[in-house]
């Protein structure tokens, strides 16, 4: 009986072993697929639903925007996106955070890269901002339109530039070298009428309603930049 028990015993062992080893592959398939971790699945779905709704929105239209005509042009089964979104809001929300980062991101390098010169850094971060929405117009269509969609959206877009008012202000007072920016809130006021100022100024010029050209639009949004941002720093330096 004492051997029958240590077999017993040992079978036991033996299968839990086994399903022990089973449960190990089975989550190291749910970790990994083809040597791409399931995280890094979802974020690539996630990714192929914001590039679908750029094609859309750029291509046909905001009202085009559904679940089932965005998971047809990523290319998955609806049920992917309630992995990653729980309404059509959350994806034009986090459409727009990306093109903004994108622009940050431009205009961050062009400044770190331009001449030390008031009108070459003001240019440079300009003609980045205005590249990056218009090298690819579904982005300015996303960014300019689609954000004025709802309330929420429109309060999203107004958050999104006071930020980047805050680096154009955070900018020329490093470069003016302003030594106590927080004693004239003349600083905010222009930072924040200049970039809202270009925004529609770019919205009215995608629409037709201005003669320009680009590099002219550029011309004239670095005219108004550097003029207001000069006249500050002599008044504060």
């Amino acid at each position: 009986m004492g051997g029958g028990g240590r077999e017993a015993g040992g079978q036991a062992s033996q299968g839990d072993s086994g399903k022990s080893g089973r449960a190990s592959r089975g989550d190291s398939a749910q970790r990994t697929y083809g040597g791409v971790s399931a995280d890094e699945r979802r974020a690539q779905r996630r990714a192929a639903l914001l590039a679908a709704a750029l094609e859309i929105i750029g291509t046909q239209g905001l009202a085009k925007l559904t679940v089932s005509g965005l998971c047809a042009e990523a290319g998955l089964n609806e049920r992917y996106y309630y992995e990653s979104f729980d309404s059509r809001e959350a994806v034009l929300t986090a459409l727009i955070d990306a093109i903004a980062e994108e622009l940050a991101i431009a205009i961050v390098a062009a400044v770190g890269t331009a001449p030390k010169d008031p009108r070459e850094t003001a240019r440079a971060a300009i003609a980045a901002g205005i590249h990056v929405l218009t090298d690819d117009p579904r982005k300015a269509k996303v960014a300019l339109v689609a954000g004025m969609a709802t309330p929420e959206l429109r309060t999203r877009t107004t958050e999104t530039v006071r930020v980047f008012a805050r680096m154009v202000a955070a900018e020329g007072i490093d470069f003016y070298g302003i030594d106590d920016p927080d004693s004239d809130p003349a600083i905010d006021f222009r930072a924040n009428y200049l970039v809202g100022g270009l925004v529609q100024t770019l919205t009215a010029w995608l629409q037709g309603e201005l003669s320009l050209t680009r590099d002219e639009l550029i011309e004239h949004t670095t005219d108004v930049f550097v003029l207001l941002g000069e006249d500050l720093a002599r008044r504060l330096t």
